[in-house]
């Protein structure tokens, strides 16, 4: 978990001339209203912006992180965020490409909130001229009629611009289509921004460019209404230099509640960056200056082998989210898997996490360690379990076996864990009933 402490060290690079050309630097500008405006405004007296949070999970994930992370960015050029949780909109949800939502509960919504402010407010400063100020959507529609809805703020929207938004667009053509509870998301997010500029005076609004027809939703709708020009930028959508989506591992989304995605196995996707990506991984994700980026690209391009760049960026990440404690923890678990620190001494949890991202059995304390070999995969057959283990080629918990006839029992009590291991890489966890 962030602390005051890690606020307090995260600085933007002095020597960049303003916050908008290291954002620029750093890729985080996909899409933008007027550039030349924007840069003014960002390099003047401090303005007050947003980016919204939709509860549709009970944790945030890496996609949100770049928003966040630019939120930060933006607060320490001395501007002002509003971090704003969808309490209303989390109801509905915003379009996907293909399919409906499913409608979670008010109850469920409602708890969802909570959490996710709670995760938001971890990023920002609350110290300050401009401390974050968290705001809930629910707070202005939830005495809206539909009428007064209707009638203030959807008079404004011309329905053949709102079809041609992307979001609306793809599921128009899509077999699922799109109800009409969905196709009027973007009616309130822009709503939300004109809200915010009445109540704040806000002036700018972030998001991912696949967002890009909501955030303008808000630009047009504040200038229809009050006359008034305000602006968005867009994020790039983060992809795998081959393509693929990133925050997924194994299928699983990279979310930021150590509940829902261990300390370690975050640790372990940030480590696992191809060298293709790592840098721009970099330049998001960190408060890295530009010189130790640069620094190392360089070691990537002579030695890819010693991965430094993968190593700093999964420390950096997992310290930013994780803290520096969670961080120190899942080193050394990563370090005594592979026979360089004590297994003994590592925290419990962190043991556990680790061990269940490798592939893992449960075990009677009377299990041979020939036969797990078979059952975790380490092997194809008893037979060469015990050949292995003749060869000098199995430990468990970093200490050699050499009985082919040798047990669980022998090594760990029942309730406990165990590492096993084949050769020097090729490792399996082992949990004892």
């Amino acid at each position: 978990m962030s602390d005051p402490a890690i606020l307090a060290e995260q600085q933007n690079d002095p020597t960049f001339d303003d916050v908008w050309e290291e954002l620029r630097w750093r890729g985080l500008v996909h899409v933008s209203t007027d550039e030349a405006a924007l840069k003014e405004l960002l390099a003047g007296d401090p303005i007050t912006y947003y980016c919204g949070f939709d509860p549709t999970a009970p944790s945030l994930h890496l996609g949100n992180l770049v928003q966040i992370l630019t939120l930060r960015r933006l607060q320490l050029a001395g501007h002002k965020p509003l971090g704003l949780v969808g309490g209303s909109t989390g109801l509905i949800g915003d379009p996907r490409p293909t399919a409906e939502r499913t409608l979670n509960t008010k109850e469920t919504v409602a708890e969802w909130v909570e959490r996710l402010r709670a995760q938001v407010s971890r990023f920002l400063s609350a110290e300050g001229e401009n401390a974050v100020r968290m705001v809930n959507n629910l707070d202005w529609t939830a005495d809206l009629s539909a009428i007064d809805f209707l009638r203030d703020i959807g008079k404004h929207y011309r329905v053949g611009t709102m079809l041609k938004k992307d979001a609306v667009a793809s599921r128009l053509n899509s077999e699922a289509g799109i109800s009409y509870t969905e196709f009027s998301y973007q009616i309130l997010q822009g709503y939300d921004f004109l809200e915010l500029y009445r109540q704040y005076g806000c002036v700018l609004q972030t998001g991912g460019s696949d967002q890009w027809g909501n955030l303008t939703s808000g630009t047009d709708l504040i200038h229809r209404v009050e006359g008034v020009h305000v602006h968005a930028i867009g994020t790039p959508l983060i992809t795998n230099s081959d393509g693929t989506k990133f925050g997924k591992s194994e299928g699983n989304a990279i979310w930021l509640d150590a509940d829902m995605c261990s300390p370690y196995r975050f640790y372990q996707f940030w480590l696992n960056t191809d060298d293709a990506d790592v840098i721009s991984r970099l330049k998001v994700f960190t408060f890295l200056t530009r010189e130790r980026i640069e620094e190392l690209a360089e070691k990537v391009a002579t030695e890819p082998f010693r991965r430094e760049a993968q190593r700093v960026l999964a420390h950096e990440v997992t310290t930013l989210v994780h803290g520096a404690d969670a961080t120190a923890a899942v080193v050394a678990a990563s370090q005594a898997l592979f026979g360089q620190g004590d297994l003994a001494a590592l925290d419990r949890d962190t043991l556990e996490a680790a061990l269940r991202e490798l592939p893992h059995v449960e075990a009677e304390p009377g299990a041979s360690v020939a036969q797990l070999l078979v059952d975790t995969g380490l092997v194809s057959s008893l037979s060469e379990g015990r050949r292995a283990i003749a060869q000098g080629g199995v430990s468990l918990d970093n200490a050699r076996i050499d009985d082919d006839a040798a047990t669980i029992a022998d090594r760990v009590a029942s309730g406990g864990m165990a590492v096993l291991r084949r050769g020097k890489k090729t490792l399996a966890g082992v949990f004892v009933r």
